[in-house]
């Protein structure tokens, strides 16, 4: 919340200061300009920490293993979605519900704060074990490359993009759906 050079706009060389700021120890989001911030490191197996909180009827999201190869985050990024789940479509279904692996996997378990207040998530990639955690709990896994996992992408909008959830390696991805959306205590420790 203090510096912004740990991310770039992607696609972009430099941070995009007309799409994101630093707001009250935050980065946040600006709905005016659409643009996704990526890590300025690619990341295969880690553990992301971050605190996350959403305006009302705001939607955002996480991905990872994301190439600048595709013209936008989530043509190559599995996604971690955040979002109002309160006051959304989105969040009404379980499968594009906070914490969920976005449209494929809903998440159980969890316990996600209202809009306005804090959510602590902790995101595990390590080799092809994923893991969603929010707030202490383990809310789902998967492993990338699984006939299971195939068989939700070939059922979902993913078919569409090849590259989807196929990087083993790429960015991290803190998404800007035009909403505003505060990200803090962000950190990436490497396996």
């Amino acid at each position: 919340g203090k510096s912004t050079d740990a991310f770039r706009g992607f696609r972009q060389a430099s941070f995009p200061t007309n799409s994101w700021v630093v707001d009250g120890g935050a980065l946040k989001s600006l709905p005016r300009r659409q643009v996704d911030l990526i890590t300025r490191e690619t990341y295969e197996d880690f553990e992301l920490e971050l605190e996350w909180k959403v305006a009302k009827e705001a939607n955002s999201g996480i991905m990872f293993h994301v190439s600048e190869a595709e013209p936008e985050t989530f043509v190559t990024g599995p996604e971690m979605q955040i979002v109002d789940d309160a006051n959304t479509d989105d969040g009404a279904n379980p499968k594009t519900s906070a914490g969920s692996l976005y449209d494929l996997i809903a998440p159980t378990n969890k316990v996600c704060h209202p809009a306005g207040e804090w959510n602590h998530i902790r995101l595990i990639v390590q080799g092809n074990h994923v893991e969603h955690w929010m707030n202490g709990v383990k809310i789902l896994e998967y492993t990338l490359g699984t006939e299971r996992l195939k068989a939700l992408i070939a059922d979902s909008k993913f078919k569409a993009w090849p590259r989807f959830a196929q990087e083993k390696t790429g960015y991290i991805a803190l998404q800007n759906h035009g909403n505003s959306v505060w990200f803090r205590k962000i950190r990436v420790r490497r396996f």
